[in-house]
């Protein structure tokens, strides 16, 4: 864990105005509506057009990522289906206020991109470790060297020489295809790094097609989305190059054996747009819930920059479309909303009703657009959730639940997760099944579900 937020403690520190939280709303909600996204890419097709510039998308391939490598897997595939110029950058990690926990990310990306590359018909090693400091900059020499074309060709076996530790084979890579000296290999690198700032992003495995970005294999169904409803599909009757795996229990049942540990943060957009699918799938397997509420980060302390938090909003509100929501009346929760109604969730936990809470709260806050600040507002969230609002203003403001919370984040760091919505899924015996974090990973609980239930003979 980064030295700076190991003491991240349990008190809210971020607490906005009235006034500034309703002009973030305000401003938030009508800038990634469905109306408003589709008239900005109607306005960049149209200078696009206007300036005679081809269907150009751009990658930036972090070498030494494990989302890289995933992404990478599908250029050629991307690049044969599309009728688009596809441009590729190296770039270097993430850093500063934009990467919370750079160490854990790391580790995350490798046994994260494990999980999910047969879902998209791709292969990651079992890799813990980082690759060698040598290894990642042989390939990052071999890659440098690439023409455009070279480059989208021999990415994948660059990467998987390096993830299999194959420093002969990454040599015989650069003996057969040429590898720049490090000096003009780290210019190279540092170009692509500065175009992805001068976009206003600062990750690896992304993709941008005219003023909006994708992340990994994770989005490039939004991409391909995009491309075709522009006509650029050389094969429309086929599936998409990555379609998202389908959440699918195919017709297990548990008799309560598995825990799904869901952890939930109140003013997380990306917790809205799961939250209710992931407690329904759950119900459906008969899997028991521990729902584990956390603080939001950035009201833990944890800094966030403008331009991450603008891609967020931006990628959380086209999620949300994707499982039929809509976030064009959010109004954000952050500070005293969000505070006041986690001092109910130990009574409402008592009650039986922790879960109605936390999903009438974010449905109020981030689709009903609600102010949750005000006593109407939150007097709405507890009925709405099928508790009584006399016996909840004996409760509201009781102290105690900064401690569960905090306890609740320090189990989801041990796990070497940080960031929510998270899951684990759990044995009888309270052993980890599973551990992922992003409301994407939904379809990967619900296979590990299906494994961990089918007979041995069908697995």
């Amino acid at each position: 864990m980064a030295e700076q937020f190991k003491d991240q403690g349990g008190v809210a520190t971020s607490n906005p105005s009235r006034f500034m939280r309703w002009a973030t709303s305000r401003v938030m909600s009508k800038l990634f509506t469905e109306q408003s996204m589709a008239k900005k890419r109607r306005a960049a097709e149209a200078t696009r057009q206007q300036e005679g510039r081809p269907h150009r998308v751009e990658y930036f391939h972090q070498v030494d990522d494990g989302y890289s490598h995933l992404a990478a897997g599908l250029l050629q595939q991307l690049q044969g289906r599309y009728e688009i110029e596809l441009k590729c950058h190296l770039v270097a990690p993430p850093a500063g206020s934009n990467v919370a926990e750079p160490d854990l990310l790391a580790r995350l990306s490798r046994y994260d991109a494990q999980l999910i590359a047969p879902g998209y018909g791709l292969s990651f090693p079992n890799h813990p470790e980082q690759p060698s400091e040598i290894c990642v900059e042989l390939a990052t020499r071999i890659l440098a060297a690439q023409s455009q074309v070279d480059f989208i060709n021999l990415a994948e076996s660059v990467g998987a020489a390096l993830w299999s530790d194959d420093d002969a084979r990454l040599r015989q890579l650069a003996e057969e295809h040429g590898a720049l000296d490090l000096a003009d290999a780290e210019k190279k690198v540092e170009q692509g790094t500065v175009r992805r700032k001068e976009l206003k992003h600062y990750s690896g495995a992304m993709f941008f097609y005219e003023g909006e970005w994708y992340w990994g294999v994770d989005r490039l169904h939004h991409l391909e989305a995009r491309l075709s409803d522009l006509g650029l599909d050389r094969n429309p009757t086929l599936s998409p190059v990555a379609p998202r795996p389908d959440v699918d229990l195919q017709g297990v049942q548990d008799n309560g054996s598995l825990t799904l540990e869901v952890y939930a943060s109140l003013r997380s957009p990306y917790t809205a747009v799961i939250f209710d699918r992931a407690i329904a799938v759950a119900r459906e397997a008969g899997v028991n819930i521990d729902l584990k509420p956390v603080l939001p980060m950035v009201m833990r302390g944890v800094p966030a920059t403008r331009e991450k938090g603008m891609y967020i909003f931006m990628d959380a509100a086209r999620e949300a479309r994707s499982q039929g929501l809509d976030y064009s009346k959010f109004y954000d929760p952050i500070g005293e909303p969000a505070r006041r109604c986690y001092s109910l969730f130990p009574w409402a936990e008592q009650q039986g009703k922790g879960v109605a809470l936390v999903s009438s709260f974010l449905r109020h806050a981030f689709v009903l657009g609600i102010n949750t600040n005000t006593t109407r507002g939150l007097k709405r969230v507890v009925e709405a959730a099928g508790l009584s609002w006399k016996d909840a203003k004996e409760h509201l403001g009781n102290a105690g639940w900064e401690q569960i919370l905090e306890a609740n984040r320090q189990q989801m760091y041990a796990s070497g997760l940080w960031g929510v919505p998270s899951f684990r899924l759990l044995n009888a015996e309270g052993d980890e099944l599973l551990a992922v974090w992003g409301q994407d990973r939904l379809w990967v609980v619900a296979r590990e579900i299906v494994r961990s239930l089918k007979p041995s003979d069908e697995k």
